[in-house]
């Protein structure tokens, strides 16, 4: 239904992009821009004006056609309301800029068809809900050092690769390792929290970030809801991360810890939820409009604590090796999480779960993407009793620029 809405939308909107529009009118026009995604937050660019507000839908039809817990289909989406607001052009606050954004989501779940643990679409929520996802102020302090405090997202900065993002597995943008920790996870979709974090560029390409977030983001028994609260015991996350320049891409390199207790796998209640992560980025090979991009991430997490203690991830990503159509993407992606030894013990599982994916994204108009994936999923949820399953989708993505 609100697929439907926004094609019609977009329809009568189309001419209005050549008509000539009243002096000072504020109409929805159409911009070649990527549909904004819960792995990003967005950011003011120079040349725009005091307020930006996009608007996204993107869609995923997914289903097993093999294997798995049942052989079904289901539909997943996301609405993206984002603005941003350049406060010094617009209230003379220098060096600042906020960001507001709201997300509608259906709360359906392919993963309780496949039964994998790692959410085969990014997209997947545990419960539908219209909420405000991130809500902050970034304040420059120095043309190379930040904050930035309110509601956040801790993905939109932490942890990720424009590389990864092609994928729509949920563990290309967040890996398994930290996005699967703590008791309502970390700061990241579905669920977010109060946080801050500085960022500091001490050279070019250089990046040191450190965040503090809300142990516990959002509140389990309500997860519809936009809940923020600091409740007694929950303490906070607190993670690190150094971004450093490599020929032709980059490097990260992070740390995270837990303040508060945990239970561990054995009963006892115990300090120390923690974890590594080392993750990069490089063009491998370039020739004219064809390109050939790679990544990769390993991490660790305590083994006592967390269902998965090692992580690893690579991919390629090709483009403008389709004829005709140089913003076309092609990208071959695996995924290895692997079980703790504590938690085998606690639940007779598998030693891992693997993901391999095939992506092809197709920008059809400056607004329109289509995108046919393909995925299979070994030892889903590490369960011995679920049958490695086939995951075929198609992702569907609209994306408009109301205000500039």
């Amino acid at each position: 239904m609100i697929g439907a809405a926004l094609l019609l939308a977009a329809a009568a909107a189309a001419p209005a992009t050549e008509a000539t529009m009243d002096a000072g009118a504020i109409s929805p026009r159409i911009t070649p821009i990527r549909p904004h995604s819960h792995i990003h937050a967005g950011e003011h660019a120079p040349g725009e004006g005091p307020i930006v507000f996009d608007l996204s839908y993107s869609s995923d039809i997914m289903g097993t056609v093999a294997g798995g817990l049942k052989r079904r289909a289901r539909y997943l989406d996301n609405l993206d309301l984002v603005m941003e607001v350049d406060l010094e052009e617009l209230v003379g606050w220098r060096g600042a800029e906020m960001h507001v954004y709201g997300l509608y989501n259906n709360g359906q779940s392919i993963s309780e068809v496949v039964g994998d643990a790692q959410m085969v679409s990014e997209m997947e929520a545990n419960a539908q809900a219209f909420k405000l996802y991130e809500a902050w102020i970034d304040q420059m302090l120095a043309p190379n050092l930040s904050v930035r405090a309110g509601i956040y997202d801790l993905n939109s900065e932490f942890d990720m690769l424009e590389t990864a993002t092609l994928f729509v597995g949920g563990a290309h943008g967040m890996g398994s390792d930290i996005g699967m920790s703590g008791r309502n996870g970390p700061s990241i979709f579905p669920a977010t929290g109060l946080a801050a974090r500085v960022l500091y560029r001490p050279a070019e390409g250089w990046a040191v970030r450190a965040a503090v977030l809300d142990g516990v983001p959002g509140n389990p028994d309500h997860p519809s809801r936009t809940s923020i609260r600091l409740g007694k015991g929950e303490g906070a996350l607190l993670i690190g991360e150094v971004e450093a320049p490599v020929a032709g891409g980059r490097l990260l390199i992070g740390h995270w810890r837990y303040t508060s207790s945990f239970e561990r796998f054995d009963g006892v209640t115990a300090d120390g939820n923690d974890g590594f992560y080392l993750r990069g980025e490089k063009t491998l090979a370039e020739d004219g409009d064809r390109k050939v991009d790679g990544f990769f991430r390993l991490g660790i997490a305590d083994k006592k604590f967390n269902m998965f203690d090692r992580f690893a991830s690579a991919g390629i990503k090709l483009g403008g090796w389709v004829g005709g159509r140089p913003d076309d993407e092609i990208g071959f992606a695996v995924i290895g999480a692997f079980t703790s030894p504590e938690y085998r013990r606690a639940n007779d599982s598998e030693r891992a779960e693997m993901v391999a994916e095939a992506t092809y994204r197709a920008p059809l108009t400056s607004w329109l993407t289509v995108q046919p994936n393909l995925q299979y999923v070994r030892n889903p949820s590490a369960d011995p009793t679920i049958d490695d399953a086939w995951v075929l989708g198609l992702r569907v993505e609209m994306a408009f620029r109301l205000i500039d």
